[in-house]
């Protein structure tokens, strides 16, 4: 019972109106269940065929949030079913979420991915990388997905104030896409370590995995 034990904890700190993304990647159907039996219905993943696996054999109102790095050609394998996918960090990969969401006479929700971070690994579009698409018209024409938000990953730091600025400076863009697109109302910033700050500058989606399911088993 302790992944209960830990989804009550978190839930009491997390305000109404934040939807909180259970981070289940690497781990057991046997914990999914347990978390999804004490109410939780969106869990995330990082892997597509993992994903995919978790998919065919749990129950169906489960929302699939794909939130890792995407390549476009495992696009396919997750587009009949995929509810969110956080990462969206090009046009190429809009273009083939679009594609594939067609095959699927499906409309698929995404994330625009901001890179907020001061380290080079983190993916992302920049602010001004950010308005040129949405201004595109090759942008425009996409009819089978939809923009719903933005996220970002602050910089992996124990300087609190520097995680505070990158989510005040994604809050910023956020307002400003809010005011260009229509479908626009999820702010998907903060994990298990800043959650809270994130919280505290906005953040309408929060995605925890070790403080609910305990440390990862990568080996």
């Amino acid at each position: 019972m302790a992944i209960a034990t830990n989804l009550k904890n978190i839930n009491e700190t997390i305000p109404e109106g934040v939807t909180l993304v259970a981070v289940s990647k690497t781990k057991p159907t046997e914990s999914i269940l347990e978390a999804y039996e004490f109410g939780q219905r969106i869990f995330g993943e990082n892997k597509v065929q993992e994903m995919t696996i978790k998919w065919e054999v749990l129950p169906k109102d489960i929302e699939w949030h794909m939130i890792g790095h995407v390549q476009r050609n495992k696009v396919k394998y997750m587009a009949e079913y995929v509810s969110l996918i956080h990462g969206v960090d090009s046009l190429k990969l809009l273009k083939e979420i679009d594609k594939q969401a067609k095959k699927n006479n499906r409309v698929i929700s995404c994330l625009l991915q901001i890179h907020i971070a001061n380290e080079e690994s983190k993916f992302g579009f920049d602010e001004k990388e950010l308005l040129h698409l949405l201004e595109s018209e090759e942008f425009k024409s996409l009819e089978n997905i939809k923009i719903v938000g933005l996220m970002g990953m602050a910089t992996f730091t124990k300087d609190i104030n520097q995680i505070r600025k990158e989510f005040k400076n994604l809050k910023v863009l956020f307002e400003t896409t809010l005011s260009m697109l229509a479908d626009v109302k999820v702010l998907s910033m903060g994990m298990s370590g800043d959650y809270q700050i994130a919280i505290e500058e906005g953040s309408t989606m929060v995605r925890i995995g070790s403080s609910i399911f305990g440390a990862r088993n990568y080996s």
